[in-house]
């Protein structure tokens, strides 16, 4: 059986290293402050742990972390006040926008079978994909594959699996087989997890009964709701049959994993997008955290003599109303300073911390791989397609990078989809490798389009068919040949030339 057969730890720790490094960056993905607190130690208002400091003043990992301002303790008594910027979620956010923005093209030589794609993709692909590309980003990869239910549609769709939450086997630097687990009940300290494990040619379903760190032993899949309805269907072997000859799951890393090159088991797993600059994106929480703090003391108080303040009656204390246009007289011999009105007004330094600020965002975006035009900064004028891409040239860099893995990932996933499809509700397709062709990120604009267009038109450089490609690059074959015809019958080039067609003597 290739599942495991004993009590074993779980996760296994050859993943360790990995899944640790995931926790990090899907904490600041998520944006969630209190996530960040608990990840670097800072307590939430009831002081610092004594064991904890004593901890941090002798070093060790707990003194490593509490060194992140993030992992500094909020005074007893007083509020936290620390301030998150979500810039990873806008770095992940934005690596997706650059992938499908517009969804990405498959095309095969079968008529049928293309009919076929096409109604697949149209189903809610594209937004899988981006969901799955925002996910990878933050993570270092995501894994993507074929999914049925009878009762739910007449078709399959795709699905993405968190890196978090697999274990892949490699050969040759290529995804040979992999374990996915889900957790689908507690009880009593007890843990049922649900194992997937996906080879060439099927799926094996495993429910397992341990606790928080180890797997247990295998119990009936009738043991748990989520797995009940894979009884019936499962081998004496524990598996169901894909359709599909080769692996039905395809992994798409993220960019060249840095921290595993040295590690077999883990080499192959992708980079994050938030890899390397998690400590600038704690200097920048403690940027603007200090920025609200200048903000918070900057506040215009007056101090005012004790004569001033009003007796709310005993016990009560007093009162200052800074709104009160008429005193009484002040029973006193002589009007000193100490009647005098004091305005506390300290400064705010502004420029200070929104420079600082500006060259964080910018050192994260770059060590990243994005340039700042990509996330709206140096403004929003309007320019060319050709400046655009000039001026984001790092993030279409980027951009090329990750579609180098995408694009054969994507081929391989639909070869497996429309594998499946025959396999389960049949039809008269062929199941095939289809062209996987990624839209331009960047429009041109449609004035220059045209005028280029022109120009061309007049220097007599290109045919009518090629300028209504480059004018309407998204049109197939029948759609220009149409508006060709269109363009010669008004512009009189459609009408018959009298000396070819023997209308003379």
């Amino acid at each position: 059986m290739p599942l495991p057969t004993g009590n074993v730890p779980w996760p296994p720790p050859h993943l360790k290293p990995a899944l640790d490094s995931m926790h990090t960056w899907d904490t600041w993905w998520s944006g969630d402050p209190d996530r960040l607190e608990q990840l670097y130690g800072g307590s939430t208002g009831g002081g610092p742990d004594p064991k904890r400091l004593a901890a941090t003043m002798s070093g060790g990992v707990w003194g490593r972390i509490s060194r992140w301002w993030w992992g500094t303790p909020t005074a007893a008594g007083e509020r936290r006040t620390k301030m998150h910027v979500p810039i990873a979620g806008d770095l992940c956010g934005g690596s997706a926008d650059l992938l499908f923005s517009e969804p990405p093209k498959f095309t095969v030589d079968h008529e049928a079978t293309q009919d076929r794609l096409d109604e697949l993709v149209d189903d809610g692909m594209l937004a899988t994909l981006q969901t799955a590309a925002e996910v990878g980003a933050a993570l270092g990869g995501i894994y993507l594959r074929p999914v049925y239910d009878k009762e739910l549609g007449d078709r399959p769709w795709i699905v993405a699996e968190h890196a978090d939450r697999a274990i892949p086997e490699w050969s040759w630097g290529r995804l040979s087989a992999v374990t996915f687990w889900k957790v689908v009940r507690k009880d009593d300290g007890q843990v049922w997890r649900w194992l997937q494990r996906h080879e060439p040619g099927a799926i094996f379903h495993g429910l397992y009964q341990g606790t928080a760190d180890q797997l247990g032993h295998p119990v009936p899949l009738e043991d748990s709701e989520a797995t009940a309805p894979f009884a019936p269907l499962v081998g004496e072997d524990g598996g169901i049959p894909t359709g599909y000859g080769k692996l039905d799951v395809v992994y798409i890393p993220n960019q060249s994993s840095r921290r595993w090159r040295a590690m077999d088991r883990l080499q192959h797993l992708g980079r994050s997008d938030l890899d390397g600059v998690e400590p600038l994106m704690d200097a920048l929480d403690e940027t603007y955290s200090s920025w609200m703090r200048d903000i918070r003391l900057g506040k215009g108080r007056i101090v005012v003599p004790e004569s001033y303040l009003q007796s709310q009656g005993p016990g009560r204390g007093a009162s200052w109303n800074p709104d009160q246009e008429a005193f009484a007289g002040v029973n006193m011999l002589n009007r000193g300073d100490g009647m005098a009105l004091t305005v506390a007004q300290f400064a705010i330094r502004v420029n200070e911390h929104r420079d600082t600020a500006e060259d964080l965002v910018n050192q994260i975006l770059r060590s990243a791989g994005y340039s700042g035009q990509t996330f709206g900064l140096g403004g929003d004028v309007a320019v060319t397609a050709t400046e655009v891409v000039s001026k984001e040239r790092r993030s279409m860099t980027t951009r090329g990078r990750k579609i180098l893995r995408w694009r054969p990932a994507l081929a391989q996933l639909v070869e497996a989809w429309l594998a499946v499809d025959q396999f389960v509700f049949g039809g008269s397709i062929v199941p095939q490798r289809p062209t996987v062709e990624f839209e331009d990120s960047v429009q041109e604009d449609p004035l220059a389009l045209a005028n280029t267009v022109d120009v061309l038109r007049r220097a007599q450089a290109a045919s009518t068919d090629t300028l209504v490609r480059m004018a309407h690059p998204e049109w197939d074959d029948t759609m220009v040949q149409a508006e060709v015809g269109r363009i010669r019958q008004e512009t009189g080039m459609a009408v018959e030339d009298p000396m070819q067609a023997g209308m003379l003597p």
